[in-house]
């Protein structure tokens, strides 16, 4: 059973995450001038740059629930928020 707290820490969480990728595709759209250069750039660096993230704020600030498994917290806590602030830079 998931608490209120460990609900409000995850939407922290997947916030700053979110917040963070959007911020990264954008610097990298700006400062490349091809395509697909700011899209690998956006996949690799935006990657390890939620990994960061997310280990600091659910690692030291013990923000967030246990998710079960490595699997869930990949999907859940960086792709989702990559690929929504991805599409968030694009489509702004």
């Amino acid at each position: 059973m998931v608490s209120a707290a460990d609900a409000i820490g995850l939407a922290a969480v997947l916030l700053v995450n979110t917040a963070t990728a959007a911020l990264l595709t954008r610097f990298f759209r700006v400062r490349l001038d091809t395509f697909w250069g700011s899209a690998i750039y956006v996949a690799v660096l935006g990657s390890f740059a939620l990994l960061v993230t997310t280990l600091v704020l659910s690692g030291v600030l013990r923000l967030g629930p246990n998710l079960g498994s490595p699997a869930a917290v990949v999907m859940l806590i960086i792709i989702l928020p990559l690929s929504l602030g991805a599409t968030f830079d694009y489509f702004w």
